[in-house]
């Protein structure tokens, strides 16, 4: 019986002691159904309550009238606290998928496909700066395919082109800083 109750623990089961209607003070077990879920509305709840209190210690509230600068972070805070709830609830009432193997391949790839964007705006531009970010991203993926990713690509280039430097007008260089003119103006 002991090595299914470690069994139970292990396999992310709760346990809450709880009064039965005779009386008696067995355990009861509430199962956690969709692990992913379950800690996923954990997650929200604490970041979410600390962003809560950090913004109530730290900030004014002011009222809804004349808001204070703790008054929007502790509002949002407050929805993915509420969030977090909804989605705990659901992991323990309804099952789903279990937590999948962690991979380290995407969390890299992608977090440095934004660093070298960052990196490479100014001496490559829009267009360049783009395509690394892109690609290499894409890589991080489980699936890669040069003809998705090549068309996402170009469709982000426009939409980025049209809204941010012609739309916006930001100062974004478009072309390399090597190239002596750029076609696209």
């Amino acid at each position: 019986m002991k090595a299914h109750r470690k069994h139970c623990i292990a396999g992310c089961m709760l346990h809450f002691a709880a009064d039965r209607d005779s009386g008696g003070g067995e355990e009861k077990m509430v199962r956690i159904k969709a692990p992913k879920d379950f800690w996923s509305g954990v997650m929200f709840i604490v970041f979410g309550g600390f962003v809560m209190l950090w913004a109530l210690m730290h900030y004014q509230m002011g009222s809804a009238v004349r808001m204070g600068p703790a008054y929007f972070p502790t509002v949002l805070g407050g929805l993915l606290v509420f969030l977090g709830v909804l989605v705990l609830l659901e992991g323990l009432a309804m099952e789903g998928p279990p937590i999948p193997k962690f991979s380290y391949r995407p969390l890299l790839l992608i977090s440095g496909a934004c660093v070298a964007y960052g990196y490479l705006m100014k001496p490559l531009g829009l267009i360049l700066a783009t395509g690394v970010l892109v690609f290499v991203a894409a890589f991080g993926g489980h699936e890669f395919k040069w003809k998705e990713v090549t068309i996402l690509y170009v469709v982000l280039i426009v939409f980025s082109i049209l809204v941010f430097v012609k739309g916006l007008t930001l100062p974004f260089p478009i072309c390399p800083s090597f190239m002596e003119t750029c076609p696209i103006r």
